[in-house]
């Protein structure tokens, strides 16, 4: 069986390129006689392994070298206790609750000290409310934000400006995909299986200064005092996660680093943002247009209430057309499309000209619940009888990942 373009909120898509080279040494690493899995977290090896991973990952970002870089195990859900216990001090955080992760992180942080959210959450999460509206604490120990919400689809477009006060930010599915200044930040955490590799292994790049002050009850195994000295390999870390996601940081490089990563995705997101923006809100984004994720684009068919019956169906044919995991998550409904840096442009194209298809033979059948009024910002491939020269490319089938490249003229490797 080939493989399907896969649209999944995570764990999502890794390159061809990378599974089949980590097939080819899955057995037989580099002529060892046996494989990552079953390799010494101290051997030689492996911390070359580790080493080249932290130095690619310092090179892509541009980390300043009063950073550290630990590969750690609990996901960003880990983080969320691991951030107060280390940070916190048992004082007072400030949160900006933007999505459903966010607020989780609030909530949980109130086991170790005060979280308080700097405006007061909406019930749908479709909008990120104008910085003057928030109320900050200047005696907040740090300010906490998801830069991407992945079941929510609200993604910030800027970095939120804290007056001195440490920044930590929740970037697991977005990571990589644009270009950061890190110097902005205390902390950056990101968990590898929607972005940067496959579950098991989170980032986590603290600053100096804000290490050191962890709360006694803190886990060990959470301390970044002691996983820094240790360079992530106070107990056995993830060999296996941090070999994936090693290459895929190689990958990247390989490919334009994050600057390339970021065109990719302006043009992925596109296709799907202009196909929905001119269906006559037979496809409909609840999202504020100056909030859209580029990464996860939550979508309903049939208005804003979505028609359930459409909606099966698509992800149903969807599927038997070699793409995948349509649905949208439990908590939302409707339809997601998720959109990370193994996704192609190709495999993109392809999903708007199934949604076009889709739309040409039902929507005649449909009442919507409003009509859109506002053309996308973006001029659109698929309207404006362009669809059809546009499609036909891709009707016969999918492209094989990254094997056959994006369509943008660099050279894959």
């Amino acid at each position: 069986m080939s493989r399907v373009c896969n649209f999944a909120a995570g764990p999502a898509k890794l390159p061809d390129q990378i599974l089949m080279k980590a097939q080819k040494e899955f057995m037989n690493y580099q002529g060892l006689g046996y494989g990552v899995m079953e390799m010494s977290h101290r051997s030689p090896e492996f911390t070359a392994i580790l080493t080249n991973a932290q130095q690619n990952l310092r090179e892509l970002m541009k980390v300043p070298d009063n950073y550290k870089i630990l590969f750690l195990q609990g996901g960003g859900t880990g983080q969320f206790s691991a951030v107060p216990l280390n940070l916190l001090k048992r004082k007072k955080a400030d949160y900006i609750p933007t999505g459903m992760w966010s607020v989780k992180a609030a909530k949980e942080g109130l086991k170790y000290g005060t979280t308080r959210e700097v405006f007061t959450k909406g019930s749908k999460y479709t909008s990120i409310p104008h910085p003057d509206t928030w109320t900050m604490d200047p005696e907040a120990e740090y300010v906490f934000y998801c830069a991407n919400e992945t079941i929510n689809g609200v993604e910030f477009q800027y970095v939120p400006e804290t007056n001195g006060i440490p920044l930590v930010c929740d970037m697991s599915s977005n990571f990589l995909s644009r270009p950061v200044d890190v110097s902005k930040f205390g902390l950056i955490f990101a968990g590898a299986q929607k972005n940067i590799g496959c579950a098991g292994v989170t980032v986590v790049i603290v600053r100096d200064d804000l290490i050191g002050h962890a709360l006694t009850e803190c886990p060990i195994i959470f301390d970044y005092k002691q996983q820094a000295a240790s360079n992530s390999v106070y107990n056995t870390p993830p060999c296996y996660s941090i070999y994936i996601m090693g290459l895929v940081f190689d990958w990247i490089k390989e490919n334009g680093g994050v600057d390339q990563m970021e065109e990719w995705s302006i043009a992925k997101s596109n296709l799907i943002f202009d196909m929905i923006d001119n269906s006559n809100n037979f496809f409909s984004c609840p999202i504020d247009k100056d909030a859209r994720s580029r990464m996860n684009i939550p979508f309903r068919i049939g208005g804003a209430a979505g028609n359930e019956e459409l909606e099966k169906e698509f992800v149903a044919e969807a599927l038997s057309r070699g793409m995948a995991a349509l649905k949208g998550h439990r908590t939302v409904g409707g339809l997601r499309a998720s959109l990370y840096n193994a996704t192609t442009v190709e495999e993109t194209r392809k999903l708007a000209c199934f949604m076009k298809e889709f739309q040409d033979r039902h929507e005649g059948n449909v009442k919507v619940s409003a009509t859109i009024t506002q053309k996308s910002v973006h001029s659109s491939q698929l309207t404006n009888g362009s669809s059809k020269a546009t499609c036909n490319g891709l009707a016969n089938g999918h492209t094989n990942g990254h094997t056959n490249g994006h369509t943008n003229g660099v050279a894959r490797t």
